[in-house]
């Protein structure tokens, strides 16, 4: 990281914010706009969030759902354990089978908000880096649609590039209200964008009858 990059962070507002107000990330606040605009999550929801460390992201869905919610962290790299009983954490590769099906064996029910930030390790090369994020974010989706209730809610990081407007319009196909979404705390010079899907259509696969 160079000096200048450095200096950048510490002047960042949400950056400085975050660290005053505890948040491991300044990604936090993010979610927390995307929260107030839409009400993707509520007291007592069952959430699951998608690449999920360092944590931010968890410290505000469980400031949220409160002690009668349940929240899953999943993420490739360690995650610092959150001092709630009804905060887990799974280390697992979101494009693996067998993350998913360790995410259901968790899960007391369907979930009533999948969240994903998940995002590539940045190459440098534009093109293959939203190539790679756009298929991060299909895994994401598809995690989604396996595990949502018929109703819940799906906020999702993109980037911008040539292949946005067919993940959209997938998304559209799943979600009775699908929004584009660019958080204030999101800086302006960054290609990500967020797509807010609400009101899954669902599937009988995720009744609870069958979980």
């Amino acid at each position: 990281m160079s000096k200048s990059w450095l200096e950048r962070r510490k002047r960042d507002y949400y950056y400085r914010r975050a660290r005053e107000e505890n948040y491991r990330s300044r990604a936090a606040y993010k979610l927390l706009q995307a929260i107030e605009k839409y009400g993707l999550i509520k007291p007592g929801d069952v959430v699951v969030d998608l690449g999920a460390a360092p944590g931010g992201w968890l410290q505000v869905a469980r400031q949220v759902v409160g002690d009668k919610g349940f929240i899953l962290g999943v993420d490739v790299r360690e995650i610092e354990p959150l001092d709630y009983g009804n905060v887990h954490v799974i280390l697992g590769d979101i494009t693996d089978e067998e993350t998913l099906r360790r995410i259901k064996a968790v899960l007391p029910r369907p979930a009533d908000a999948v969240i994903s930030d998940v995002s590539p390790n940045i190459s440098g090369v534009w093109e293959l880096d939203h190539a790679r994020q756009i298929d991060l974010a299909e895994y994401s989706l598809r995690i989604a649609l396996s595990i949502l209730r018929r109703g819940g809610n799906l906020f999702i990081k993109v980037f911008q590039g040539e292949f946005f407007d067919e993940f959209l319009s997938e998304v559209k196909r799943y979600f009775r209200y699908v929004e584009v979404f660019k958080p204030k705390a999101s800086r302006k010079e960054s290609a990500e964008i967020y797509i807010v899907g609400m009101d899954y259509r669902g599937s009988q696969l995720n009744s609870l009858e069958s979980w």
